[in-house]
């Protein structure tokens, strides 16, 4: 069992063995504050959650994993998901109950095979219940993304539902047994990343981008997808910042997107007078 505990290192960045550590760190330093800020400039949406918010979310989400699905250190969680906020939660509470994520965002269903529980959007949900029936994956859990948080309305297939599932779980989560930080914690692409190599990692790409301390990072979605969940979630964890998501951005309005929400830096996208992440100079 690991009994090291969450410090802060510089001005204001939480250090972390583990995800599920690195945010109740966040939480400790500033709970009230807005982390995680979510737009869909195709449909209008803005979603604005707290460190303290997305904890209970992660937790909620973490009790679901564990007391429905027995997802516990060695299970497979494949994340069928594109960049979202309730994405953030799922992969969260995913590392907080030791299990490892494969990442199918980029739509490669043949990939399920081994997993225990699969997670899509409700677009990807009949695909999915197809591989599923040939026995490529475990159970399935589809998620409307709806900004607040609501049910599939008028689904009938056989995938449960995140929304209405979750809803019932416990704000506090305790795993059953403590993850191992050996054990694979992210698989996307050819790559497999170990547990307790998800905070290092993504504590290095926030050095290498320039994220610093107290950052409000605007994020194109598209670009996030791109980079994976250690760039657009963890990294600005690590790194004392906070994030503000744009899917399907309308460059028109960035300008006055960023100066609204008091962007410093952003990631994919050049906004005039705002620092870029890891452009040169």
């Amino acid at each position: 069992m690991s009994t090291t505990r969450p410090t802060t290192s510089g001005a204001g960045r939480p250090q972390a063995d583990l995800p599920g550590e690195l945010l109740a760190s966040v939480v400790r330093r500033n709970s009230a504050a807005p982390l995680l800020t979510a737009y869909d400039d195709a449909t209008g949406d803005r979603v604005e959650l707290s460190a303290a918010t997305l904890a209970n979310w992660v937790a909620k989400t973490a009790n679901l994993f564990q007391a429905e699905f027995d997802i516990a250190p060695g299970s497979t969680v494949a994340v069928a998901l594109p960049v979202h906020w309730q994405t953030a939660a799922v992969l969260l509470a995913a590392w907080s109950c030791g299990a490892a994520v494969l990442d199918t965002a980029a739509e490669d269903d043949d990939r399920l095979a081994g997993s225990d529980l699969v997670l899509a959007d409700r677009d990807r949900l009949p695909a999915l219940e197809d591989a599923l029936a040939q026995g490529a994956g475990g159970e399935l859990l589809g998620l409307s993304l709806h900004p607040l948080g609501l049910g599939m309305t008028d689904y009938v297939g056989p995938a449960r539902d995140f929304a209405l599932e979750v809803r019932a779980q416990g704000d506090f989560f305790a795993p059953w047994q403590p993850p191992d930080p050996a054990a694979p914690g992210l698989v996307t692409g050819g790559l497999t990343l170990d547990l307790g190599g998800l905070v290092p990692a993504a504590g290095e790409l926030a050095t290498r981008l320039g994220i610093r301390p107290d950052d409000r990072v605007l994020v194109d979605a598209d670009t996030a997808a791109e980079a994976g969940p250690v760039a657009w979630l963890l990294a600005p964890l690590v790194a004392g910042a906070s994030t503000v998501l744009v899917r399907n951005p309308a460059p028109e309005g960035l300008p006055h997107r960023a100066e609204t929400e008091r962007v410093t830096a952003t990631l994919g996208v050049r906004i005039d007078g705002i620092r870029m992440l890891g452009a040169p100079g």
